[in-house]
């Protein structure tokens, strides 16, 4: 059986296996290596992550069993801001650092081996917020500012360099896009083609960073240029 990549977050995760999303670039990249598994859901902070692990993820079993790698990417609705429309998805800043430190701590005891990549929440655009509301917003403020998600992806940052694990800075990296907020966010939170690829990039950049590639990955099967074609069937036969 091929090895797993799980990619776990919140809406911008789950709606990676979109057209020209994040995961499923990452699944057409790795498809004959490695199957790439959605573990997104939508509106979740880490609070509530935390409170799903167990059900999300299986037990620990054999060093088999155990995925290659895991994304980890909240933090967008950790940032909603305590006085507006989106406060009960709202975390305090302390808590999420020790919320994601929950969340890799427990992979790192299922799974010891396993690779685990932080990517930090995405920069917001608080023009596109109000223009694009998923609930009642009768304050007519943005329930999330690009101040507030800079303060989350630093702490995202700080968590990963404590634990010694690789990070994608998606707050910082997006910004360094001409006319970022239109290019990258299609409602200034969710990502565009253009951001998903982004997404994408930084993320098997990473990825090969710490010894996960195409070239460190065996193939499950022989592949068709290297199946004989006076004798096919030999090439199974080991």
């Amino acid at each position: 059986m091929r090895p797993k990549i799980y990619i776990f977050g919140d809406s911008i995760t789950e709606e990676s296996f979109g057209g020209g999303g994040w995961g499923a670039l990452l699944a057409h990249h790795f498809s004959r290596t490695a199957d790439v598994v959605l573990r997104g859901y939508s509106g979740y902070n880490t609070r509530w992550a935390l409170k799903v692990l167990d059900k999300v993820f299986p037990a620990a079993g054999g060093s088999d069993d155990a995925p290659l790698a895991i994304t980890v990417f909240f933090g967008a609705n950790d940032a909603c801001l305590p006085d507006r429309c989106s406060a009960f998805q709202h975390v305090p800043l302390h808590e999420y650092k020790q919320n994601l430190h929950s969340i890799i701590s427990t992979f790192k005891k299922r799974w010891p081996k396993t690779q685990i990549l932080l990517i930090s929440p995405p920069p917001i655009d608080e023009d596109a917020r109000l223009k694009f509301p998923y609930v009642d917003n009768p304050m007519g403020m943005p329930e999330r500012t690009n101040e507030a998600a800079g303060a989350y992806a630093k702490a995202c940052v700080s968590v990963a360099a404590e634990c010694g694990f690789p990070v994608v800075d998606l707050w910082t990296k997006m910004q360094r896009f001409p006319d970022w907020g239109k290019a990258c966010l299609r409602d200034g939170l969710h990502l565009t083609q253009t951001g998903n690829r982004i997404v994408f990039d930084e993320v098997i950049m990473k990825l090969r960073d710490v010894g996960l590639s195409l070239e460190s990955l065996p193939v499950d099967l022989p592949l068709i240029s290297d199946i004989d074609p006076s004798n096919p069937l030999k090439s199974f036969e080991n």
